[in-house]
């Protein structure tokens, strides 16, 4: 049985930092693998910090071509019909530190960049933090359709016997929020455009759902019409000048996470009612592998 990477189902973590690397030159990327396997891994709660690292798609697949997955870089970017647009800013390694305090993650982020240093440069950093334990700061539920954690693992996670198995994929995106634009509609205007109560975050009904909503435009479904969820470890940044969301979602099948882009960009419906009130900055995907393909890429 493949095993995934701890982070990843780590709740309740109120402080997390995203780094995004890119490797000096080519030729090094096997040398940057080697630095990551060396990282002291402060996934254990004695430390209270969880690492969790991801490798641009077409990387992975060149360090470890026995465990590649399919999913493909974020190299292009996603272009509504109104032309709104999500931007392509992949890189080639991600790391994702979360824990109960950011000064246990300031010390960990700080070693573990200055020991990659030398193979690879910082392109992105970003520090997030918990807004009134759960909510985006649009005030509203995060994460509210999440699966349960008995769930999550058959949702996130690449199946035993399938190539990758126990590897996930993730998609990483920074979101700019104008809040203050957002907060001068009335709260059953900013319930229509996110699809749920604000105070109890329940999803609204049916007669009542604009087909713009956000709710409406991220619910993914398959052939038969049944559901197909995908799992947020979304969490606010910022100040208040300048604030917004780091989206990340997982799911064991690139298709999803893609699909609800581009149907939030309107590219085969109206255009996400939430992002006239929020923009895209970044966007990358990146393969989480499994513990076992990180041991085996360690002794390559």
């Amino acid at each position: 049985m493949a095993h995934s990477q701890a982070g990843i189902f780590s709740l309740g973590d109120p402080s997390q930092a995203h780094f995004e690397l890119n490797v000096r030159s080519p030729e090094r990327a096997k040398e940057l693998a080697g630095a990551l396997m060396e990282l002291e891994r402060p996934h254990s709660t004695v430390s209270g910090v969880n690492l969790v690292v991801g490798f641009r798609p077409s990387l992975w697949r060149e360090l470890m071509p026995a465990r590649a997955i399919d999913a493909r870089d974020f190299d292009r970017p996603i272009v509504g019909a109104d032309g709104f647009t999500m931007p392509a800013t992949q890189r080639d390694v991600w790391l994702w530190f979360t824990g109960a305090s950011y000064d246990v993650i300031f010390d960990q982020a700080r070693v573990a960049v200055t020991t990659l240093s030398k193979v690879a440069e910082v392109a992105f950093e970003l520090t997030g933090w918990s807004y009134r334990h759960s909510r985006d700061l649009t005030g509203f539920e995060d994460g509210t359709a999440n699966p349960s954690l008995l769930e999550a693992a058959d949702v996130t996670l690449v199946a035993d016997g399938e190539p990758g198995a126990g590897s996930t994929i993730a998609l990483l995106q920074q979101w700019r929020h104008r809040t203050r634009e957002f907060d001068h509609l009335s709260e059953a205007q900013q319930e229509d455009v996110i699809g749920r109560t604000k105070a109890a975050s329940d999803e609204l009904p049916p007669e009542r759902m604009p087909g713009d909503s956000h709710v409406a435009r991220t619910e993914l479904h398959d052939a038969a019409g049944d559901e197909l969820p995908i799992f947020r470890r979304s969490v606010p940044y910022g100040n208040v000048g300048d604030h917004g969301l780091m989206f990340v979602g997982f799911a064991r099948e690139q298709g999803r996470l893609d699909t609800m882009l581009r149907q939030m960009a309107g590219m085969d419906g109206p255009r996400d009612a939430l992002t006239r009130f929020s923009t895209p900055l970044t966007g990358a995907y990146y393969v989480v592998p499994s513990l076992e393909a990180l041991r085996e890429l360690s002794d390559t």
